[in-house]
């Protein structure tokens, strides 16, 4: 990507920022014992040939804390839905009625919250690799602006600074947002 001196800044604030939404994302889709839509609004089904999101299909409703419903706007869809999430990894047995899908959110055992606090550790680092490349293609370009004489060796050393700076931030938000996921997943 091509930045000028004066967009920078902003434009790696603005990757910076898409990488912490994918991740809040990712951690929405991680099952905790409660009852989310997140955790199958995403998730595709064979509608009429093509592939569709539940969400863009269904109404998807919590009740109840440890209940999903989903209840499609066509009532032929229920099949293809229950299928998908049978084939997903959400690994809720959803139980129809014909015209609604009921999902019982039940009690994660121990082993199972450690698995799912080690799957937000991996999403979390992954976050971070993301940060970090984007603060070496800022770097990268930084170099480069003064080797065109674009900026002075004073300006180089600030910039790489402010870009460090805010590397870092985003990375003390991703270990808060995984130290909050953790507790809530530890959480019975």
């Amino acid at each position: 990507m091509a930045y000028t001196v004066d967009t920078l800044m902003d434009a790696l604030e603005e990757n910076m920022m898409k990488s912490e939404d994918a991740l809040n994302n990712n951690f929405a889709a991680i099952r905790t014992g409660k009852a989310s839509p997140a955790l199958v609004e995403n998730i595709t089904f064979e509608y009429y040939g093509a592939q569709t999101r539940i969400r863009d299909a269904a109404n998807i409703t919590t009740p109840e804390p440890r209940l999903l419903v989903i209840q499609p706007w066509d009532a032929s869809a229920v099949k293809n839905i229950e299928k998908a999430l049978l084939s997903s990894n959400v690994g809720i047995t959803p139980m129809s009625d014909g015209k609604t899908l009921k999902l019982p959110i039940p009690e994660l055992s121990k082993e199972r919250r450690a698995a799912l606090a080690k799957q937000a550790k991996a999403g979390a680092e992954e976050a971070k690799v993301a940060l970090r490349n984007i603060r070496r293609d800022g770097n990268d370009a930084v170099k480069k602006f003064e080797k065109d004489g674009e900026i002075t060796e004073d300006e180089r050393k600030k910039m790489l600074d402010d870009i460090q700076k805010l590397t870092d931030s985003y990375i003390a938000k991703v270990d808060a947002v995984l130290a909050e996921k953790e507790k809530e997943l530890m959480t019975v």
